[in-house]
This record gives C-alpha cells, structure tokens and sequence, in this order.
C-alpha cells in the first residue's frame, strides 16, 4: 500500500509541474500526461486547481507591491485610474454589465488569471473574492482546453500532433474571434 501512495505521488508531480507553466502549453501537455499515468480526471482537474492556489500566493504580493508603486507616483496612478476606466468600459461594453463576478470570470477565462486577478483588485475586491472569480474562469478555461485535447487525442493518438493543433488554436481562435467581430462591428457601422 505504501508502494502504491509512492507511486501515485510519483506521477502526480510531473503533471503539476506541467499545470504550473505559465503559458498555456502546460495545460494539453499535462493533460495528456496525467491521461498516460492513469490519474482520473478528478485528480487531474485538482492538480491544475492547486497549481492555481500557487499562483495567487505567489502573485498576489507582486500585484500588491506594483499597486503600492504606481500609487506614490503621480504619473502612475494617472496612468492606472485611466486604465480602470478603460477596463470597466471594456468590461461593460462585452458582458453588458460593470465589473461584476460573471464579468471578472469571464476576463480570467478570456485572458488568464493573473489579469482576472489585477481587474478584480481594480474593482475593489479582495484576495479571496478576487482569486475565486480569476481561478473560476481559469478552471472553466482549463475544462474546455482538456475536454479539448483529450478528444482530439482520440482522432489522432499522437500526443504531440494533437498538443500542436490545441496549442494553434489556442493562439489563432481569439486572433480570429477579434477579427470576425472588428468586420461584424465595421459591417454594422456601414450599413
């Protein structure tokens, strides 16, 4: 028994490492990994839960710490109250509302949860508030990136030519997304 504890634990931590790049390569990767080792999906779904917990606690004093600078400098905390507006507008022109929790998820889903984290901070919400919303839409980002791969992964049984095409359209997806609604907002404006 104590063997087999070894040897999950074994397999569990190249997965978090994996889960905790900081780019989006580690999600299929330790998806697809996790699938190898035998780890069911709710382990793999805790290990990236944990890894986000590791980013808050690592994030959240550098976030402080740049809040607390841009503060004491005039042209800074100009700076920073013009991009709050601007986000709050971003914010309200996409989801139809201020910056409230659905909004804040749906930003961390969007982007990532570092700068769900930074809107929420903006919005005035505090480290447990606004790390739920960052890591809520983080996680359901993670579903969809995992649902994603694993099903791909059944087409082409190549792990590497399937992170590959995931990996593509993580990065062309929203380039195309913004594109398609630019030309619908042009197309809008003209007619």
């Amino acid at each position: 028994m104590a063997f087999s504890s070894i040897q999950s634990a074994s397999h569990l931590l190249p997965v978090f490492k994996l889960f905790l790049l900081p780019v989006g390569g580690g999600i299929p990767a330790g998806v697809l990994l996790a699938r190898t080792q035998g780890l069911a999906w709710p382990v793999t779904a805790g290990l990236y839960l944990v890894s986000d917990v590791v980013l808050a606690l690592m994030f959240e004093p550098v976030l402080r710490l740049f809040a607390a600078v841009i503060g004491n400098i005039p042209f800074l905390a100009r700076f920073s109250a013009a991009l709050k507006a601007a986000t709050a507008r971003s914010v309200a022109h996409v989801s139809g509302t201020s910056t409230g929790p659905l909004a804040l998820v749906m930003i961390a889903f969007g982007v990532d949860p570092m700068t769900g984290r930074a809107t929420a901070l903006a919005s005035g919400h505090g480290f447990l508030a606004g790390w739920a919303f960052a890591i809520a839409g983080d996680m359901l980002y993670f579903a969809v990136i995992a649902l994603t791969t694993l099903r791909l992964n059944s087409y082409f049984k190549d792990p590497n030519t399937t992170m590959l095409i995931v990996l593509a359209a993580m990065f062309l997806v929203p380039v195309l997304v913004r594109k398609l609604r630019d030309h619908r907002e042009r197309w809008r404006a003209g007619s």
